[in-house]
This record gives C-alpha cells, sequence and structure tokens, in this order.
C-alpha cells in the first residue's frame, strides 16, 4: 500500500490559464492535490491551442503544465455560473486565479464572496504586478516582468544586449512562490481557522529572485551588468570552451582552486601571488579567463570532466535537450517522463523534483480533455442529475 501524497484531501479549484497559474497547479496536484481546473465552455486554456501540437491534436504546451488535473467547463460571466463555482467553493480549500486585478470581483467572485460561500478558503492571485500599487492593472507577460525586474539587464554576454532567461523564469518563479504562498496560508487556516488572501506579483518574484545584484549595487554603488556564464563574485566559475564543446566548472573555495589546478595539469597556478584567493582571482579574473581558455582549447571535453571528476571538482558538460532527456541520473530518479496521452506515446515531459519520505515521487501525466469531468464533479459534489446538468449545458452555462 502506497503512502498517501502530501496534500491528499486537498481541493483546488483553478481558474488560472497558459503559464504561471497552471504551474503552480500542477505541482500542487503532485503534491496530491485534486485539482478542478475550470475553463470556459467550448474554449478552454488559451495555450489548448499552443504549438507543439501532436498527432492526437492535443498541445504539448498544455500537457506540459496541466498533468494530474480535471476539467469542468463553468462561464463565471453568467450569473448562474457564478452560483456553480460558488458552490464549489464551499466544498474546496483552495483557489487559485490569474486573471487582472478586479476581474474576479467583476465576475461576482471575489475575496469577499468566496469568504462568504466558505470562511476558510484559500485564495491565491498570480498577477503581473500584484493586487495594490499604481501598476496593478497593467499587463504583463513573462518578458516584461523578466525587464522590468532586472533580470534581462544582467543576462547575456559581457559588453553585449540584454537577453531573456531562456526558461520564462518571470512565470515559473511566480509560480513556485504561489505554491510556497499556498502551503503557508493552508497552515494559517489550519492554526488560525481563518480565510487567507496570497497576493503574487510575478515582478515581485523576479526582484526577490535578484540574488546579490542589489547587494553589490548597494555596496560598491556599481550598475550590475551581463557577464556571460561567469558568476560576479566567484572565480573560475564559468563555461570553458574544449577541443569538441563547451563544458563548466567552478571553484567556490581555496580547496576547490587548488584540486582544479592540479586537475588540469597547472599547479604553478596555485603559487601565482594574482589567483592566491578568490578575492584575487576574481579581481583579476581577465588574465586567469585568457590561461584557462588557452588551455582548455588543447583537449577534448570528456578529458578535461574526467579529470576535473576525479578531483571532486563540480564541473559539467553543456548538454542539449536531447541529451537531458537521455541522462541515466535523470531516468533513475524519474524525471524524464512519458506523457499518458490517448492514441500518442511520444511526448515527454518532466517529472517532479518533490520527493517526500513516503511519497510517491511520479506523478500522473495525464491532461484532462476539455470539460471531461464536468458531469462527475457536479454529480458528486454538488449532487446535480442528468436533467439539471443538461439543462445548463443547453444554455451554455456548462
Amino acid at each position: 500500500m502506497l503512502e498517501k501524497k502530501p496534500l491528499a484531501g486537498v481541493r483546488v479549484l483553478d481558474l488560472t490559464r497558459v503559464l504561471a497559474g497552471p504551474f503552480c497547479t500542477m505541482n500542487l496536484a503532485d503534491l496530491g492535490a485534486e485539482v478542478i481546473k475550470i475553463e470556459v465552455p467550448g474554449r478552454g486554456d488559451d495555450s489548448r491551442g499552443y504549438a507543439p501540437s501532436l498527432p492526437t491534436g492535443d498541445s504539448g504546451y498544455f500537457y506540459s503544465v496541466n498533468r494530474g488535473k480535471k476539467s469542468v467547463t463553468i462561464d463565471l460571466r453568467t450569473k448562474d455560473g457564478a452560483a456553480i463555482f460558488l458552490a464549489l467553493v464551499a466544498k474546496s480549500d483552495v483557489v487559485v486565479e490569474n486573471f487582472s486585478p478586479t476581474t474576479m470581483s467583476r465576475f461576482g467572485v471575489g475575496f469577499e464572496e468566496l469568504k462568504r460561500a466558505n470562511p476558510k478558503i484559500v485564495l491565491c492571485s498570480i498577477s503581473g504586478f500584484g493586487q495594490t500599487g499604481p501598476m496593478s492593472a497593467d499587463p504583463a507577460y513573462d518578458i516584461v516582468a523578466q525587464a522590468l525586474g532586472g533580470t534581462m539587464s544582467i543576462t547575456g554576454e559581457a559588453g553585449g544586449a540584454p537577453l531573456r532567461c531562456g526558461v520564462s523564469i518571470g512565470d515559473l518563479s511566480a509560480a513556485l512562490y504561489a505554491v510556497s504562498g499556498i502551503l503557508a496560508a493552508l497552515r494559517v487556516r489550519e492554526r488560525d481557522g481563518v480565510a487567507q488572501h496570497v497576493d503574487i506579483a510575478m515582478l515581485d518574484c523576479q526582484v526577490a529572485m535578484l540574488e546579490d545584484a542589489l547587494a553589490r549595487f548597494s555596496v560598491t554603488g556599481k550598475i550590475p551588468a551581463p557577464l556571460g556564464t561567469r558568476h560576479p563574485s566567484i572565480t573560475p566559475f564559468q563555461q570553458f570552451k574544449a577541443t569538441d564543446g563547451y563544458f563548466v566548472a567552478g571553484a567556490g573555495n581555496e580547496a576547490l582552486w587548488l584540486r582544479f589546478c592540479d586537475a588540469i595539469g597547472r599547479p604553478e597556478l596555485k603559487d601565482d601571488a594574482r589567483f592566491k584567493l578568490n578575492t584575487d582571482r576574481t579581481a583579476n579574473h581577465p588574465a586567469l579567463e585568457t590561461i584557462l581558455v588557452r588551455h582548455f582549447a588543447e583537449k577534448p571535453r570528456a578529458y578535461w570532466l574526467e579529470r576535473l571528476n576525479a578531483a571532486a571538482v563540480p564541473c559539467a558538460p553543456i548538454n542539449n535537450v536531447e541529451e537531458v532527456t537521455q541522462n541515466p541520473h535523470l531516468l533513475e530518479r524519474n524525471m524524464i517522463l512519458h506523457a499518458d496521452v490517448p492514441g500518442y506515446d511520444g511526448l515527454i515531459v518532466p517529472g517532479s523534483p518533490l520527493k517526500l519520505t513516503g511519497s510517491v515521487a511520479t506523478p500522473d501525466t495525464r491532461a484532462p480533455a476539455l470539460g471531461e469531468d464536468t458531469d462527475e464533479v457536479l454529480t458528486s459534489l454538488l449532487g446535480y442529475d442528468s436533467k439539471r446538468l443538461s439543462e445548463l449545458r443547453q444554455r451554455s452555462i456548462i
């Protein structure tokens, strides 16, 4: 008998679409929550139409962030649709939405209405700029959050143009902060018995992830700029090019630096006053980089990685996505999965990194067809009979 997942018994109503919200609720589903995705009848989440399109007609994009959920279609823009939703709220624990601020209130399902339906409800709102402040009503995308939050300004090659991060870090960081906020709110509800409204802004999350950039600016007065792959405070810590490809290596303390020098066959660097301490190496980075770049260009990548690994120096090849899917370590940890797509077995999706003692780490990889669970959910939770369902469907409310 398998142990229950951590969030087993928690019911989540998911009003979100596209990426930030669905990625948040997918992680809740991976942790065992029952996630009921509420979609517009006949249309659904916009991402159902996003590429890549599978041979079955399903969206690979949609599958990648909506696994393990149920789909119920309700038109919240109608009075009866809002009433059905509030009836579901009364039997749920969490509502997650990523509409523009005030949209929920316009639908008649704002936080005050949710609390009347369920005094212990947790509402999590994910938006570009939050529920308050002069920018709260402004539209936003991932790239907008990355731009305003400073992420793009420190991403790219030194002296080059700013670059967007290769993954949608504006959306994904907001999603993960939302998961943390929801778990904290559930704890407050358990402890104090009160409803909670979690307000997550993509821009706030980008600023929260600036790491030491704010500290460097405030201490030195210099505005951080792109540095390529190197680290602003640790040297060496970057990519290098061998004769046949790129790899990364880093030495974040003096013991590692000594092993690094021996491993690459340059022990004399240990005694060079310019590179004695990490602060010295960082201050003299251009000189050290020139030496290392020339040295690593003399032999194949496998040669350097074998020597660095033998010396327990952190290093790795720069894998492409295909190579990631073939990594035996990731396969062993169930991080490379084939999604359960009816009629197609070729879609690769990531597993869940959330692994807890006694809990199943392999998630349900099937994403729901639009509205496929409407009758089951409304019948089991609200007691609707076939006549009531048919009447609502004829009026396009479900």
